[in-house]
């Protein structure tokens, strides 16, 4: 064999996956088949996203009169500062990447592979040169990309996918986006925040569907306040070109004109170049199965990140990466953990672990929830944000954390102490014993721990919260 292993993309799975086989002295290398290394983690998502965001939340923070009325100079001038920023952050994410690969002794092999048997991969490259490798195991990790469907016109410009989006010259002055899920949320309030004209059409009652109301209505309010048209239990129609301009019919009759469209309904898994079917490899709707271990059908195949499907993070793709080697290499005999931490960082920017109240109903868990508002917390009035929420949901007998779920600033940092309290086995009565540093959003852990204990107390039996 020429490696002990091999891994195919370079995302954060693919990554962490190098690490851990290099971390254990096993032989290892990393084919990519794009030009740049970090896969649409670094490229095309996860990063230059976030570094977006987080410029045109600065911008909107600042106030910058000129962005709110709209003039365009302003208005340009903000897309390129986020733009350059964005593009900075990516190239040294990718240099930082790729230094630490080497350092770890991984080979980087450029081009696309696909399976000749089961040990065996052809990688081509750009000039159409092909060469075959082998090894013990192989570890797919190819990611996935927009849904494109045929019947949109996508054209790059004016009709956009979540990675073509990335790449506008010009901010448009008005946006629809289709899709009330992750990705949408997010690039709504990017856009909403430098002063666009966003509408977003759902086929949904609320946007994210699978989050607390509660939570989810913080995230409203914030899009209603930034001017944000919200097109809840509506289906697209068409989207076509009409005098300049893109047009989105509804179900309903309506039309939706705007300088751009982004649409945003889900992705596809990269898995048809692989030739998946010379080995055999179940696949579902291109989605390789797997099991706890990241083992596929085939015993030594693993497949991680976003090519196994949801969650499709790349904080889970590196423990999943992690995890596939140390299976493979006779090291683990645990899964991954239960407890994994979710964050959407929109603006505001919410997190979460654990339940839900409507999944502890439907596993009939007897439970109450607490609620600490920022505004309630002297760090929350400083900084101006008095919409924030902490909200635990604890088990009405054992009194553990089985859920937290924040939005507000810093959000995706404060879930930790909620993940790590559930991991451990914590009890609502160790927040409020916890002596957090004041003045700090963290202290809405305790309030809402105290509003635990106040709704447990208040209660005659605990058969009064019993599951509807």
């Amino acid at each position: 064999m020429d490696y002990d292993v091999l891994i195919v993309g370079s995302g954060p799975a693919g990554q962490h996956a190098a690490w851990q086989a290099a971390s254990m002295g096993k032989k290892a290398a990393m084919i990519e088949r794009k030009s740049s290394i970090g896969g649409a983690g670094l490229q095309t998502g996860t990063i230059p996203s976030k570094a977006l965001r987080e410029a045109a939340y600065l911008a909107s923070r600042t106030g910058d009169q000129g962005m709110r009325e709209g003039h365009t100079s302003a208005r340009y001038g903000v897309l390129a500062a986020a733009i350059r920023r964005k593009d900075m952050v990516v190239s040294q994410q990718e240099s930082v990447i790729v230094k630490r690969l080497l350092k770890s002794g991984v080979a980087l092999i450029p081009g696309e592979a696909s399976f000749i048997d089961e040990h065996t991969l052809e990688v081509v490259d750009t000039n159409g040169g092909s060469r075959n490798l082998s090894a013990h195991v192989i570890v797919l990790a190819s990611g996935s990309r927009p849904r494109r469907p045929s019947a949109i016109p996508f054209d790059k410009k004016t009709v956009l996918d979540s990675t073509s989006i990335l790449k506008l010259k010009r901010l448009p002055r008005s946006l629809v986006v289709v899709g009330g899920g992750v990705i949408a949320c997010e690039f709504v309030s990017i856009f909403a925040a430098l002063g666009v004209e966003v509408s977003v059409v759902d086929s949904h009652e609320q946007l994210l569907a699978y989050l607390s109301e509660d939570v989810v209505g913080v995230l409203a309010e914030s899009f209603e306040n930034m001017g944000v048209q919200l097109h809840m239990k509506e289906q697209v129609v068409a989207i076509s070109k009409e005098e300049g301009r893109t047009l989105t019919l509804l179900d309903s009759g309506k039309k939706l004109y705007s300088d751009a469209v982004l649409y945003a309904l889900g992705r596809e898994p990269n898995s048809q170049s692989l030739n998946t079917g010379k080995v055999g490899l179940e696949l579902d709707q291109g989605w390789i199965k797997v099991n706890s271990f990241f083992q596929s059908s085939v015993p030594h195949i693993y497949a991680v990140g976003d090519l196994v499907g949801r969650p499709a993070l790349a904080s889970t793709g590196m423990e999943q990466g992690r995890t596939a080697i140390l299976h493979a290499f006779g090291e683990i005999s645990r899964a991954m953990p239960e407890n994994l931490p979710m964050a959407i960082y929109a603006i505001p920017e919410i997190s979460w672990v654990g339940k839900t109240e409507k999944e502890a109903r439907r596993e009939q868990i007897k439970y109450v929830v607490g609620r600490g508002y920022y505004k309630e917390s002297a760090r929350g009035q400083i900084i101006g944000d008095t919409i924030g929420l902490v909200k635990l949901i604890v088990d009405a007998h054992s009194h553990k954390l089985i859920g937290a779920h924040i939005v507000g600033e810093h959000a995706s940092e404060l879930i930790h102490t909620g993940q790590l309290l559930m991991n451990f086995g914590g009890t609502v009565h160790d927040l409020v014993a916890n002596v957090f540093n004041y003045p700090t959003l963290a202290e809405c852990y305790k309030l809402a721990a105290i509003d635990c204990l106040h709704n447990l107390k208040s209660l005659k039996s605990v058969s009064e919260i019993l599951p509807e």
